[in-house]
């Protein structure tokens, strides 16, 4: 398989990004531990969002409980995720991307991709416009990749943070990525790694000494094929300006486990208001909406009704949804409940 020749491709990545956001407006926060989750008392349910540079020394990172964040770093300053400053300096950032190219891939809040094959200067010097565009617009720092795709920008960027401009041609492959850990290889979650330790593979280029034939017998043929290609860094993915939602949902945890039928009522109804006003942002109708309920032991079910045709009435997608929670049989407390709009269709 050939990759599409001459291609070169950024992935900019801004530093811990959501604390960083809060170390700009509150500088009093610089050099100490700082950890963003949930509603920003530790000793609540949440999770790690963000985890500063000084808080990951103490072994805290995303997606971690903030109980155990705490226990880590009893003295970290725990705060609140606060989406409408983090998104608005979003879109700082990204502007600066716009500026230079507009085929920019957003990846997420705090990272995106930029094909800028087209482009006179070298991309060393896009790069450093870029960082110095950014910090000018919103005083931050981001780590950038330049690679001739999106699975090897993706990694190089990860390469020297904070602040790092990290460059991979296909002739570092060998020397630059066959060593790195597998985890490091985009696509390669908790359950491969496990999976391919326990066959002695610890590294990306041990993983691509593996015949393909090896990897679809033990990961199947689409993800088999993936793992093959990726660990010799081929990626032909081109980078993607607009993407069609596929599903809109919100959802949320409640800090204590509840069975009060009220709280879950006026939870919900909450729930579908949310999802309509995202749904009207993103200019879509749905025709399906369903709901997610987790019970205190963990079990987990979900209902779902179609409609007759795509609507956008708030009215109709709560009406929907509580259609859905009367086919729940509610016996256990509640832990988690959740919206979502399916069979979406623009307007």
């Amino acid at each position: 398989m050939n990759q599409p020749p001459g291609r070169t491709i950024f992935h900019i990545d801004m530093d811990a990004f959501f604390a960083a956001v809060e170390e700009k407006r509150n500088p009093s926060l610089a050099g100490r531990p700082v950890v963003i989750g949930g509603s920003g008392d530790p000793s609540k349910r949440g999770v790690v969002s963000t985890a500063n540079y000084e808080a990951r020394k103490y072994g805290i990172h995303s997606a971690m409980p903030l109980r155990v964040a705490f226990k880590l770093c009893p003295r970290a300053i725990f705060l609140p995720v606060d989406y409408e400053a983090y998104s608005e300096a979003s879109r700082k950032f990204k502007s600066v991307l716009l500026s230079l190219t507009a085929l920019m891939e957003n990846a997420g809040i705090d990272e995106a991709f930029l094909d800028v094959t087209h482009l006179l200067e070298s991309p060393e010097s896009a790069a450093e416009k870029i960082k110095a565009g950014i910090k000018e617009k919103t005083g931050l720092t981001c780590s950038i990749g330049i690679a001739p795709n999106k699975l090897l920008a993706k990694i190089a960027s990860d390469m020297l943070k904070p602040d790092g401009l990290t460059i991979i041609n296909e002739n570092d492959i060998e020397e630059k990525i066959w060593p790195l850990p597998i985890r490091k290889l985009y696509g390669v979650g908790p359950k491969t790694e496990e999976h391919l330790k326990g066959i002695g593979i610890h590294t990306i280029g041990q993983l691509a000494a593996l015949p393909r034939e090896t990897l679809i017998e033990h990961f199947g043929e689409s993800y088999g094929q993936y793992l093959c290609d990726a660990s010799h860094g081929i990626d032909e993915s081109p980078v993607i300006t607009h993407w069609e939602p596929k599903s809109i949902s919100r959802e949320t945890t409640f800090q204590e486990d509840v069975k009060n039928w009220q709280v879950i009522a006026k939870t919900l109804a909450a729930l579908a208001k949310q999802v309509v006003a995202d749904m009207r942002d993103d200019g879509c109708k749905a025709k399906t909406v369903s709901i997610k309920i987790r019970f205190s032991d963990f079990q987990t079910l979900t209902r779902a009704k179609t409609l007759t045709g795509h609507t956008d009435s708030e009215e109709e997608i709560r009406k929907t949804a509580f259609a859905c929670l009367k086919r729940v049989n509610i016996e256990k407390r509640v832990r988690l409940i959740g919206v979502r709009a399916t069979n979406l269709k623009k307007n």
